[in-house]
Protein backbone atom coordinates (compact mmCIF):
# COMPACT_ATOMS: atom_id res chain seq x y z
CA UNK A 1 0.00 0.00 0.00
CA UNK A 2 1.38 3.38 -1.02
CA UNK A 3 1.89 6.03 1.66
CA UNK A 4 1.02 9.57 0.54
CA UNK A 5 1.94 12.32 3.01
CA UNK A 6 -0.25 15.38 2.45
CA UNK A 7 0.92 18.97 2.16
CA UNK A 8 -1.94 21.48 2.06
CA UNK A 9 -0.99 25.02 1.09
CA UNK A 10 -2.57 28.35 2.00
CA UNK A 11 -0.78 31.64 1.50
CA UNK A 12 2.50 29.83 0.98
CA UNK A 13 2.25 28.00 4.31
CA UNK A 14 1.67 24.33 5.03
CA UNK A 15 -1.63 24.06 6.91
CA UNK A 16 -4.29 21.55 7.90
CA UNK A 17 -8.01 22.20 8.04
CA UNK A 18 -10.61 20.38 10.10
CA UNK A 19 -13.26 18.89 7.81
CA UNK A 20 -12.10 21.27 5.08
CA UNK A 21 -13.22 24.42 6.93
CA UNK A 22 -11.04 27.44 6.18
CA UNK A 23 -11.86 29.01 9.54
CA UNK A 24 -10.47 25.94 11.33
CA UNK A 25 -6.92 26.21 10.06
CA UNK A 26 -3.70 25.26 11.81
CA UNK A 27 -0.40 26.47 10.35
CA UNK A 28 2.36 23.87 10.63
CA UNK A 29 5.20 25.31 8.59
CA UNK A 30 6.40 28.34 6.66
CA UNK A 31 8.79 26.06 4.75
CA UNK A 32 6.84 23.54 2.63
CA UNK A 33 10.03 22.47 0.88
CA UNK A 34 11.55 21.33 4.17
CA UNK A 35 8.39 19.37 4.93
CA UNK A 36 8.57 17.68 1.55
CA UNK A 37 12.18 16.64 2.20
CA UNK A 38 11.16 15.28 5.60
CA UNK A 39 8.29 13.19 4.28
CA UNK A 40 10.47 11.77 1.54
CA UNK A 41 13.29 10.96 3.98
CA UNK A 42 10.86 9.25 6.34
CA UNK A 43 9.50 6.95 3.66
CA UNK A 44 6.68 8.62 1.75
CA UNK A 45 6.03 7.08 -1.66
CA UNK A 46 4.26 10.03 -3.27
CA UNK A 47 3.45 13.54 -2.05
CA UNK A 48 -0.19 14.62 -2.16
CA UNK A 49 -0.16 18.42 -2.53
CA UNK A 50 -3.30 20.55 -2.40
CA UNK A 51 -3.48 24.24 -3.29
CA UNK A 52 -6.30 25.24 -0.94
CA UNK A 53 -6.37 28.83 -2.13
CA UNK A 54 -7.04 27.60 -5.66
CA UNK A 55 -9.60 25.08 -4.40
CA UNK A 56 -11.62 27.81 -2.71
CA UNK A 57 -11.23 30.44 -5.44
CA UNK A 58 -11.69 28.04 -8.35
CA UNK A 59 -8.59 29.16 -10.20
CA UNK A 60 -4.85 28.71 -9.85
CA UNK A 61 -3.09 31.82 -8.61
CA UNK A 62 0.28 33.08 -7.46
CA UNK A 63 -0.32 32.63 -3.70
CA UNK A 64 1.41 29.28 -3.56
CA UNK A 65 3.61 29.25 -6.65
CA UNK A 66 6.87 29.61 -4.71
CA UNK A 67 5.80 26.95 -2.22
CA UNK A 68 4.89 24.54 -5.02
CA UNK A 69 8.27 25.09 -6.67
CA UNK A 70 10.05 24.56 -3.34
CA UNK A 71 8.27 21.22 -2.86
CA UNK A 72 9.12 19.96 -6.34
CA UNK A 73 12.74 21.06 -6.03
CA UNK A 74 13.09 19.35 -2.64
CA UNK A 75 12.20 15.77 -3.57
CA UNK A 76 12.72 13.06 -6.14
CA UNK A 77 9.58 11.06 -5.37
CA UNK A 78 6.49 11.78 -7.49
CA UNK A 79 4.16 14.62 -6.48
CA UNK A 80 0.50 15.03 -7.37
CA UNK A 81 -1.40 18.32 -7.25
CA UNK A 82 -5.04 19.05 -6.54
CA UNK A 83 -7.05 22.22 -6.01
CA UNK A 84 -8.63 24.56 -8.51
CA UNK A 85 -7.72 22.56 -11.62
CA UNK A 86 -10.92 23.23 -13.51
CA UNK A 87 -9.84 23.68 -17.11
CA UNK A 88 -7.35 22.08 -19.46
CA UNK A 89 -4.98 25.05 -19.36
CA UNK A 90 -4.63 24.76 -15.58
CA UNK A 91 -3.98 21.03 -15.84
CA UNK A 92 -1.37 21.54 -18.54
CA UNK A 93 0.33 24.24 -16.46
CA UNK A 94 0.50 21.96 -13.41
CA UNK A 95 2.00 19.10 -15.39
CA UNK A 96 4.44 21.41 -17.17
CA UNK A 97 5.40 22.85 -13.77
CA UNK A 98 6.66 19.41 -12.78
CA UNK A 99 3.84 17.51 -11.09
CA UNK A 100 3.64 13.85 -12.05
CA UNK A 101 -0.14 13.84 -12.04
CA UNK A 102 -3.11 16.00 -11.17
CA UNK A 103 -6.20 15.42 -9.06
CA UNK A 104 -9.50 16.59 -10.55
CA UNK A 105 -12.32 17.11 -8.09
CA UNK A 106 -15.00 19.73 -8.74
CA UNK A 107 -14.82 19.48 -12.53
CA UNK A 108 -15.03 15.70 -12.37
CA UNK A 109 -18.27 15.99 -10.44
CA UNK A 110 -19.58 18.46 -13.02
CA UNK A 111 -18.44 16.71 -16.19
CA UNK A 112 -16.84 13.30 -16.61
CA UNK A 113 -16.52 14.18 -20.29
CA UNK A 114 -13.98 16.81 -19.19
CA UNK A 115 -11.98 14.12 -17.37
CA UNK A 116 -12.20 11.85 -20.40
CA UNK A 117 -10.72 14.65 -22.48
CA UNK A 118 -7.84 15.04 -20.04
CA UNK A 119 -7.11 11.31 -20.16
CA UNK A 120 -6.97 11.48 -23.94
CA UNK A 121 -4.85 14.64 -23.96
CA UNK A 122 -2.31 13.83 -21.25
CA UNK A 123 -2.50 10.08 -20.69
CA UNK A 124 -4.44 8.09 -18.12
CA UNK A 125 -1.44 7.76 -15.80
CA UNK A 126 -1.41 11.52 -15.20
CA UNK A 127 -5.08 11.99 -14.29
CA UNK A 128 -6.59 11.14 -10.91
CA UNK A 129 -10.16 11.85 -9.81
CA UNK A 130 -10.66 13.11 -6.28
CA UNK A 131 -14.04 12.37 -4.73
CA UNK A 132 -14.76 14.25 -1.53
CA UNK A 133 -17.92 13.10 0.17
CA UNK A 134 -19.92 13.61 3.33
CA UNK A 135 -22.29 10.74 4.19
CA UNK A 136 -21.64 9.40 0.70
CA UNK A 137 -22.71 12.65 -1.04
CA UNK A 138 -20.14 14.49 -3.16
CA UNK A 139 -18.99 17.96 -2.07
CA UNK A 140 -17.27 20.39 -4.44
CA UNK A 141 -15.59 23.83 -4.64
CA UNK A 142 -13.40 23.39 -1.60
CA UNK A 143 -16.15 21.35 0.08
CA UNK A 144 -18.39 24.42 0.22
CA UNK A 145 -21.17 22.98 -1.97
CA UNK A 146 -22.92 19.65 -2.43
CA UNK A 147 -24.71 18.61 -5.57
CA UNK A 148 -26.64 15.60 -4.32
CA UNK A 149 -24.54 13.10 -6.28
CA UNK A 150 -23.53 9.79 -4.77
CA UNK A 151 -19.79 9.31 -4.47
CA UNK A 152 -20.11 5.70 -5.56
CA UNK A 153 -21.80 6.68 -8.82
CA UNK A 154 -19.08 9.23 -9.56
CA UNK A 155 -16.39 6.63 -8.82
CA UNK A 156 -17.92 4.23 -11.33
CA UNK A 157 -17.92 6.95 -13.99
CA UNK A 158 -14.29 7.82 -13.27
CA UNK A 159 -13.27 4.20 -13.56
CA UNK A 160 -15.07 3.94 -16.89
CA UNK A 161 -12.96 6.71 -18.47
CA UNK A 162 -9.76 5.00 -17.32
CA UNK A 163 -8.21 7.37 -14.77
CA UNK A 164 -5.00 6.35 -13.00
CA UNK A 165 -6.65 6.24 -9.58
CA UNK A 166 -9.53 7.51 -7.48
CA UNK A 167 -8.89 9.32 -4.21
CA UNK A 168 -11.84 9.05 -1.86
CA UNK A 169 -11.88 11.58 0.97
CA UNK A 170 -14.38 11.17 3.77
CA UNK A 171 -15.03 14.75 4.86
CA UNK A 172 -16.51 13.84 8.22
CA UNK A 173 -13.26 12.20 9.32
CA UNK A 174 -10.77 14.49 7.56
CA UNK A 175 -8.50 16.24 10.04
CA UNK A 176 -10.43 14.87 13.00
CA UNK A 177 -7.96 12.14 14.10
CA UNK A 178 -10.90 9.78 14.50
CA UNK A 179 -9.98 6.92 12.16
CA UNK A 180 -10.99 6.28 8.55
CA UNK A 181 -14.47 5.42 7.34
CA UNK A 182 -13.82 1.74 6.66
CA UNK A 183 -17.42 0.90 5.85
CA UNK A 184 -17.53 3.41 3.00
CA UNK A 185 -14.18 2.23 1.67
CA UNK A 186 -15.41 -1.37 1.69
CA UNK A 187 -18.49 -0.30 -0.25
CA UNK A 188 -16.27 1.24 -2.94
CA UNK A 189 -13.78 -1.62 -3.05
CA UNK A 190 -16.63 -4.05 -3.60
CA UNK A 191 -17.52 -2.51 -6.96
CA UNK A 192 -14.33 -0.85 -8.26
CA UNK A 193 -11.42 -2.41 -10.11
CA UNK A 194 -9.28 0.71 -10.58
CA UNK A 195 -6.78 1.81 -7.89
CA UNK A 196 -8.47 3.41 -4.87
CA UNK A 197 -6.66 5.68 -2.41
CA UNK A 198 -8.16 6.37 1.01
CA UNK A 199 -8.07 9.84 2.55
CA UNK A 200 -9.42 11.15 5.83
CA UNK A 201 -9.08 10.13 9.45
CA UNK A 202 -5.89 8.04 9.41
CA UNK A 203 -4.59 8.50 12.96
CA UNK A 204 -2.80 5.45 14.32
CA UNK A 205 -0.69 2.53 13.18
CA UNK A 206 -3.76 0.35 13.73
CA UNK A 207 -5.68 2.48 11.22
CA UNK A 208 -2.91 1.85 8.70
CA UNK A 209 -2.94 -1.87 9.46
CA UNK A 210 -6.69 -2.02 8.88
CA UNK A 211 -6.34 -0.19 5.58
CA UNK A 212 -3.43 -2.36 4.44
CA UNK A 213 -5.48 -5.47 5.23
CA UNK A 214 -7.76 -4.38 2.41
CA UNK A 215 -5.39 -5.76 -0.18
CA UNK A 216 -7.12 -4.06 -3.11
CA UNK A 217 -6.59 -0.61 -1.59
CA UNK A 218 -3.86 1.17 -3.53
CA UNK A 219 -2.78 3.74 -0.94
CA UNK A 220 -3.56 6.03 1.97
CA UNK A 221 -3.17 9.78 2.31
CA UNK A 222 -1.97 10.82 5.74
CA UNK A 223 -2.14 14.41 6.93
CA UNK A 224 -2.80 15.79 10.37
CA UNK A 225 -1.62 12.66 12.21
CA UNK A 226 1.88 13.22 10.84
CA UNK A 227 1.86 16.88 11.80
CA UNK A 228 0.49 16.25 15.27
CA UNK A 229 2.87 13.35 15.87
CA UNK A 230 0.23 10.70 16.59
CA UNK A 231 1.70 8.67 13.74
CA UNK A 232 5.03 8.48 11.93
CA UNK A 233 5.74 7.25 8.44
CA UNK A 234 7.99 4.61 10.02
CA UNK A 235 4.96 3.36 11.98
CA UNK A 236 2.96 3.36 8.75
CA UNK A 237 5.61 1.42 6.87
CA UNK A 238 5.77 -1.21 9.60
CA UNK A 239 1.98 -1.58 9.50
CA UNK A 240 1.50 -1.45 5.75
Amino acid sequence: MLLLPAIDLMGGQAVRLRQGKADQKTVYSDDPGALARRWQAEGGDLLHVVDLDAAFSGQSGAENEAALRAILDAVTIPCELGGGLRDEAAVRAALDFGFSRVVIGTRAAESMAFVDGLVRAFGAERIVVGIDARDGIVAVKGWTETGGRQGLDLAREAEAVGVAAIIYTDIATDGMLAGPNLAELDRLLAVLDCPLIASGGVTTAEDVRLLAARTRLNGAIIGRALYEGTLSLADCRASA
